[in-house]
């Protein structure tokens, strides 16, 4: 018996010194299976840019740099998450804008532009804006200013853009329901009324994964 309890105590003790990131992460990673991954591009055609670019591993590998990403609600936050990454790259088809005509630049002295570069959207989340870049590569640890093509051509770089935005602005708008997270992300050009097919979609995305993970989506779906 005392050497049942010694076993018990050692092992409830290495139970706690287990890092609560890597609990987080093994759950993330459970709920992105390669078969949920791939079953999204899976549906997109195969002439797609996107589907040789974008991959799990690439994922699970940003993943790594952002312990905090699905720690609570962790079903909700990873299919509101894929929800906006699928939006807005067609199913993971897409890894540039499709209109390159507008450089999206701003400058100021904190947020110059390069000559002749553009800061349109590029991968999963479609980063998009001279400052944005900045700060991501900042963040990162790539040329954002300089080099903003770096997010179309590292896949994990790319993948941590897009969670790096999404801890920045849009994972603590999740307790106030999905809506709130189609405002941090599109919300003066689809909240309010506007563009409802797009809202619509993200959340017919959204309620998709819910299903799928065996959670309720919550309320306020909509902004």
């Amino acid at each position: 018996m005392a050497l049942l309890n010694l076993l018990l105590r050692l092992f409830l003790l290495a139970l706690a010194n287990i890092p609560r990131n890597v609990v987080c992460q093994n759950s993330v990673a459970d709920l992105v299976t390669p078969e949920f991954f791939d079953g999204i591009k899976n549906q997109a055609p195969a002439t797609c840019e996107g589907k040789g670019f974008y991959t799990r591993d690439a994922f699970i590998t940003a993943l790594n740099s952002y312990p905090e990403f699905g720690r609570t609600d962790t079903k909700r936050e990873v299919a509101a998450f894929f929800a906006h990454v699928t939006h807005e790259t067609t199913d993971f088809c897409y890894i540039e804008e499709k209109d390159k005509t507008d450089p999206h630049c701003t400058p100021t002295p904190q947020y110059p532009c390069a000559n002749g570069k553009f800061y349109y959207g590029r991968g999963p989340i479609q980063l998009t804006g001279n400052g944005n870049y900045i700060d991501a590569g900042r963040a990162i640890g790539f040329d954002g200013l300089n080099s903003p093509e770096t997010v179309a051509r590292d896949r994990v770089i790319s993948f941590k853009t897009a969670l790096w935005y999404w801890m920045r602005y849009v994972h603590s708008a999740l307790n106030q329901g999905f809506g709130e997270t189609i405002r941090k992300i599109n919300g003066p050009a689809e909240c309010g009324g506007q563009n409802r097919a797009q809202v619509q979609d993200r959340v017919r995305r959204y309620t998709d994964y819910c299903k799928r993970f065996g959670v309720d989506p919550g309320p306020n779906l909509e902004c």
